[in-house]
């Protein structure tokens, strides 16, 4: 379609990140647009590539600090509010991700590190490094490392992560998936090359 304002501009596509070799669920509209002097009559998305990928893809090698184990009075606070919804009928409440699955979309804020719990077996030390109610959970139930959000949204592990782990979360959590983008940004260069 061709607007006023002299752009080309494709019909929006929904991508979503788990189709371009990332663990995570995340639909997103993308929106491209081409100058009409490109001379850019068409444009095809690019095509997801079947790599698959499971959330033990990028899961932490060694086992992460104790401060990213849930204690055992937050679990029962997440258990109690996931049946206090299911009793009404609504969907809310935390959510585990088996090693062999894929995240849910990671968002800023709310249940965004609720909905994306996992399973790490490996804890041996279960001492509070930080200051907690109640202990530390026997299931090893944790929250995703910002570095497992990182690997969810495509960023390579030589990223620097120089901020603290909540602006990490929010940073990882506004971002796009990389792989996403750079399969479409690879689509818009072909065309652009092809007019040069």
């Amino acid at each position: 379609m061709r607007n006023d304002l002299g752009y080309f501009i494709p019909e929006p596509q929904i991508i979503n990140a788990k189709d371009f070799g990332v663990p995570q669920n995340r639909e997103r509209i993308y929106i491209v647009g081409f100058r009409n002097d490109l001379g850019i009559e068409s444009f095809e998305y690019p095509k997801p590539t079947n790599i698959k990928v499971a959330f033990s893809d990028i899961k932490e090698k060694k086992v992460p600090p104790t401060k990213y184990f849930l204690s055992t009075q937050y679990v029962q606070t997440l258990i109690n509010h996931k049946a206090r919804h299911e009793g009404k009928g609504n969907g809310f409440g935390y959510a585990i991700i088996p090693d062999y699955g894929i995240s849910n979309a990671i968002v800023v804020g709310g249940m965004g590190r609720e909905r994306n719990l996992v399973l790490d077996h490996r804890i041996t030390d279960f001492t509070p490094t930080t200051h907690i109610k109640g202990t530390v959970n026997r299931e090893g139930i944790r929250k995703m490392t910002p570095r497992e959000w990182a690997r969810l949204q495509g960023f390579p592990d030589n990223y620097l992560i120089p901020v603290a782990d909540a602006s990490a979360y929010k940073q990882f959590g506004n971002s796009v998936a990389v792989p996403a983008i750079q399969a479409t940004a690879n689509e818009i260069l072909k065309l652009i090359r092809i007019k040069k």
